[in-house]
């Protein structure tokens, strides 16, 4: 069974926790950046529903740009059954706006299990009683359809061609990247895991990544590469030149040689000069001077005698793809029209720097640090001892995240947190079922 894509890249984001004090996880700020809000500066503001939007844009799936749990209650499709990843809304106390949401796991007589942010202050799994569940949720065509507008379905295309010259899981001793597979490198997993690459962790990490999940490779694509070049901006011709050299060369560099391309400033930074010179350019012109321009970088570097055929040839085979779709679609500039650019249109509402305890962040224990000896000791012991112990889970979970039970396994300490007691038998009521959207 497959698991949303959305689902896959919460998991992707699981053991994210605040920190002690003053400080703030980076992590988690960029739940907040990732649903649309640049405001907040702390996670002390209430970050479940941060975290659902970012997992859902991250998926390419428009989240509903608010802070408010309660907002996903106008979101999407209702469900009148809970099925794997869809949006559970929940009261919290008797506040008629405060409320908690996350992404269902399993059900069972009186609980329902969620994978979420700001679950003891972490992103983990909890219970929840079914007398809170004020709704379940699903994304409909016209949520999808948004996500997919707002950079004109171009993603998924130039990310197709990216990912065929990137190849599969190489590990080239000549290559700097060192452990590679399908363009991403060892690093760069690791930071997307939020975990640190050392020698306790290298082989586990090495292992996820042979079999990184295509959810979490097109997160980190849109995340890392196509988002930050403004790749959105630009005409299919362009976006695929840009975003190829941004993953192949770097972002900074991209956007310095796009610059170079339209005889602007080179400052890397695309800014109201470059998008007007890009706008006045033929885009035949453009991605022809652009790809000489990387034929010339490579040229440069020191490892050109053992990549530089295979580079080259990724370069034309890039000029040409993006030559053929100019010519297809009738394509003449690099730049969308005002109306069809999506920079800029993401705003939240001025609800969403409220501070109400829109969350069950502190629901089990009020202690940071005692949750983080608990989760701990419980996740590096309970993969070793639960089935001594009879803790188990339920089949359901393990048979639908496949490569990624040895993650669920330790997720399960989340739900043994909450009661402090740490035996018994975890089953399911319920079979947690699956149904097409």
């Amino acid at each position: 069974m497959d698991q949303p894509a959305w689902l896959a890249a919460a998991w992707a984001e699981f053991g994210v926790r605040e920190i002690p004090g003053n400080e703030s996880a980076p992590e988690i700020l960029r739940y907040f950046r990732d649903a649309g809000d640049d405001n907040v500066e702390t996670e002390a503001t209430p970050w479940c529903a941060a975290f659902t939007g970012a997992m859902l844009k991250r998926a390419g799936t428009a989240g509903t740009g608010s802070l408010l749990a309660r907002s996903y209650l106008e979101w999407g499709i209702k469900l009148d059954d809970a099925r794997l990843g869809a949006v559970a809304i929940l009261s919290r106390g008797d506040d008629p706006t405060a409320g908690h949401v996350g992404f269902v796991l399993g059900e069972a007589a009186d609980k329902l299990y969620l994978l979420g942010g700001n679950q003891g202050d972490a992103v983990a799994i909890a219970a929840f009683d079914k007398t809170r569940l004020l709704g379940l949720r699903w994304p409909n065509d016209e949520t999808e359809a948004e996500s997919t507008t707002a950079d004109n379905g171009i993603f998924a295309k130039v990310l197709a061609h990216v990912l065929e010259m990137e190849g599969g899981y190489t590990n080239d001793p000549y290559d700097p990247g060192g452990p590679t597979n399908r363009g991403i490198t060892l690093d760069v997993y690791a930071g997307f895991k939020g975990q640190t690459l050392d020698a306790g962790t290298r082989d586990r990490l090495i292992a996820e990544l042979k079999s990184i999940p295509d959810a979490t490779v097109a997160a980190i694509y849109r995340r890392r590469y196509f988002e930050p070049a403004d790749c959105a901006a630009f005409t299919a011709p362009l976006t695929l030149m840009h975003f190829d050299a941004a993953v192949n060369h770097g972002v900074g560099a991209a956007i310095r040689m796009l610059q170079q391309a339209a005889s602007v400033t080179v400052d890397g930074e695309i800014g109201p000069e470059t998008l007007a010179a890009i706008g006045a350019r033929n885009v035949l012109d453009l991605i022809d001077s652009y790809a000489e321009i990387r034929r010339a970088r490579y040229r440069a570097l020191p490892h050109f005698w053992r990549f530089g055929r295979g580079w080259l040839r990724r370069v034309d085979a890039t000029f040409a793809l993006g030559k053929a779709w100019a010519s297809a679609d009738g394509i003449t500039h690099g730049l969308l029209e005002p109306g069809q650019n999506a920079k800029g249109e993401t705003t939240m509402s001025s609800q969403t720097t409220t501070t109400t305890t829109d969350s069950d962040a502190k629901v089990w224990t009020q202690s940071k640090t005692l949750w983080g000896v608990l989760i701990t000791a419980a996740s590096t012991v309970l993969p070793l001892l639960g089935p001594a112990i009879g803790v188990t889970l339920p089949a359901d979970i393990i048979q639908t995240f496949g490569d990624q039970a040895i993650t669920a396994v330790q997720a399960i300490a989340g739900l043994f947190g909450t009661s402090l007691t740490i035996y018994g038998r975890f089953t399911a009521s319920s079979v947690l079922s699956l149904r097409k959207s």
